[in-house]
């Protein structure tokens, strides 16, 4: 077996360096936990970026998977095959949309909304000149059409010209969207809470404004919930709160608890806009992926995942409250059940480089926030080591 600094070496070596790694072999987790090549223990509140719900090594999920391996992992969407029939049933009734295509990612169930989009403006009145809202701030992925969408210049200033006909208006400003609404406004896209953005809940009247308009002027209602959904905020998808329903839903991450699989769903007029041969992915909807989100459902209604959110988020949000009353350089909390952030007058990869010396792994979002999007089935005492390692890590910053 290879000692660390030779895993690492290796990996530099052959990897196009588009992240900056922690210097740290991860090697296996279960439940809240990870493990590094040398057996050091670290309490997860990043969980692979809000993408394990229930936490690592869960056998009965593993198990899903397994049996699923002996059968089938891949044939083509040429053919039918029962996981992705169910997974499509599942994920269709519970999100309240008609439809779903499955993809391999986030950032392609993005790619798809947009086409999506664009193909419902074509079949409305035949233009392809039609425009979307964004909002600044917003992170939809790093692809070229999810690039175009992301409401931030850094990311985009290398890889101009970016596609055309996206504007920027400010999240949870009602008027700035209304400004910018024209003749070819199509859709408007935005998170029901920005993550990469710095952890902002939307306002229950801009989103609700925002369902409004599309209501009144014909346009499509694109949330991105990759992030935010499947449990995350005390819902099964976040929308769900505001009491607004969308016309198309992006989700990914949590839906697969680590099996690559993503998905957008749409409802009504904009279900039936896309035909064959306007999309498509070889690995999406593959009999693996689906019993992964198959088997995801079936445990999020068993272990009642909600009302275990529900339940301790309030304990989190107090723990960090108490963390933001006690350190001065923790300015506010902020966010929605187990997506909660903390603004910070430090550098935030300065506190994550600690948290991880004491144990604790953290992520960042934006260029101040400390992000905890730890597995949904976090208890108190999970609370309370996390609690403990950050208050020794901003003692010693």
């Amino acid at each position: 077996m290879s000692d660390s600094a030779s895993i690492m070496n290796m990996a530099e070596s052959h990897l196009i360096h588009t992240y900056n790694r922690y210097p740290i072999v991860l090697d296996h987790g279960d439940g809240v936990h990870l493990y590094d090549a040398d057996g050091k223990e670290y309490l997860d509140f990043g969980a692979g970026i809000a993408v394990f719900a229930f936490g690592y090594n869960n056998k009965e999920f593993n198990d899903a998977l397994k049996d699923q391996i002996d059968k089938l992992v891949h044939t083509s969407n040429y053919f039918y095959n029962e996981p992705m029939a169910e997974a499509a049933r599942i994920l269709t009734s519970r999100s309240g949309m008609d439809k779903v295509f499955f993809t391999n990612s986030g950032t392609e169930a993005i790619e798809g909304a947009v086409k999506l989009a664009k193909k419902y403006g074509f079949m409305k009145d035949g233009r392809n000149d039609h425009e979307i809202i964004a909002m600044d701030h917003s992170f939809h992925g790093r692809s070229m059409g999810a690039l175009a969408v992301t409401g931030n210049k850094h990311y985009q200033e290398a890889f101009g010209p970016m596609i055309p006909g996206i504007r920027f208006a400010k999240y949870n400003d009602l008027e700035s969207v209304k400004a910018l609404i024209n003749d070819k406004t199509i859709a408007i896209i935005m998170e029901t809470v920005q993550g990469e953005g710095g952890i902002y809940p939307a306002d229950p009247e801009f989103i609700k404004g925002v369902r409004q308009l599309c209501d009144e002027r014909g346009m499509l209602m694109i949330l991105d919930e990759i992030q935010c959904g499947l449990c995350r905020t005390g819902s099964l998808y976040a929308f769900e709160q505001y009491g607004v329903v969308p016309d198309v839903l992006t989700t990914a991450k949590a839906l697969g608890q680590g099996v690559p699989v993503g998905a957008f769903l749409a409802r009504g007029a904009a279900a039936e806009c896309l035909v064959p041969g306007d999309h498509g992915s070889t690995y999406g909807g593959n009999p693996l992926a689906c019993v992964a989100v198959v088997k995801t459902f079936e445990m999020i209604e068993e272990k009642g995942l909600i009302a275990h959110v529900n339940e301790i988020a309030p304990y989190l949000e107090e723990a960090l409250d108490e963390l933001a009353g006690h350190f001065d350089c923790v300015k506010e909390r902020r966010g929605k059940g187990l997506m909660q952030g903390i603004v910070v007058d430090v550098k935030p990869a300065d506190v994550i480089k600690k948290a991880l010396e004491e144990g604790l792994i953290l992520f960042a979002a934006g260029a101040d926030v400390i992000r905890f999007v730890p597995p949904l089935t976090i208890t108190r005492e999970d609370v309370d080591e996390m609690k403990e390692k950050l208050a020794c890590v901003l003692e010693k910053i």
